[in-house]
């Protein structure tokens, strides 16, 4: 194991950090001087699409922290000798994120889902983070035209934290072309979190998580939405950090020889 060496896969280097320190840095940003930072949370489906995706590669290496969600990414790492501590997945952080802004009295925006989806979680957000402001909120269907309009008004609303629930590489791009304008010291790309911590859908069992199973357990779930997505992607994962793993091991002894 190379423990000076970056904990890189696929062209995307993450920090090693747990939740906790995730939290933290964070936290200093949105108690810091007010400028744009985005948090990245990768998974194997963010890696591969990466490598198509001339845009998601940039907005996500552009990213200012970048972290493991999934366990595939967080076993390849450790098979490529550069591991990460542990998995921080998008869900959790958020979490943690809003509990801990409410107990320091911050402001979120809440941006995607469904309208019922987001306004349901708005609702609870004041009861569930105790101290947490909801900025504002606005589901996730609007048109092109709309953009600029809705970077105006999270600007205007000044929210230390923005959770952008909405898809790859949609919430990626979107944060990286509008975070300057955005303002918002902490920009997160979420995915399909706000139908979990609003109760819409049910978060796998930790066991399952812990095996690097909850994949699985979403297309049971969704599997009409999700089949086509799982099956390409992670057979291209599977190979294309297969690969890579073993370059980074035989490369050495290659070189040797």
């Amino acid at each position: 194991m190379n423990s000076s060496a970056p904990s890189e896969l696929l062209g995307l280097t993450f920090e090693r950090v747990r939740i906790d320190d995730a939290v933290a840095q964070c936290l200093e940003w949105c108690c810091g001087p007010r400028t744009s930072h985005t948090v990245i949370t990768a998974n194997a489906s963010h890696l591969c699409m990466m490598q198509h995706d001339a845009a998601l590669r940039r907005a996500c290496c552009a990213g200012n922290l970048i972290v493991a969600d999934g366990m595939s990414v967080v076993w390849a790492l450790r098979a490529a000798g550069t591991p990460v501590p542990e998995r921080v997945a998008g869900v959790d952080l958020m979490d943690r994120l809003l509990e801990a802004g409410g107990r320091r009295g911050l402001r979120a925006y809440l941006l995607g889902a469904r309208r019922h989806v987001v306004a349901a979680l708005a609702e609870k957000c004041p009861e569930r983070y105790p101290g947490l402001e909801v900025a504002g909120w606005r589901d996730g269907y609007f048109p092109q035209t709309a953009h600029g309009e809705i970077v105006e008004e999270i600007h205007a609303r000044a929210p230390h934290m923005l959770f952008v629930g909405m898809p790859s590489p949609f919430k990626e791009t979107w944060s990286e072309r509008h975070r300057e304008s955005l303002n918002v010291p902490v920009i997160m790309g979420v995915g399909g979190s706000f139908d979990v911590l609003a109760g819409f859908i049910q978060r796998a069992p930790a066991l399952v998580q812990s095996i690097g199973m909850e994949w699985l357990w979403r297309l049971g779930k969704e599997p009409r939405k999700l089949w086509k997505r799982y099956l390409t992607l992670n057979s291209e994962f599977l190979w294309r950090g297969g690969k890579e793993i073993l370059a980074r091991r035989l490369g050495p002894s290659l070189h040797q020889t």
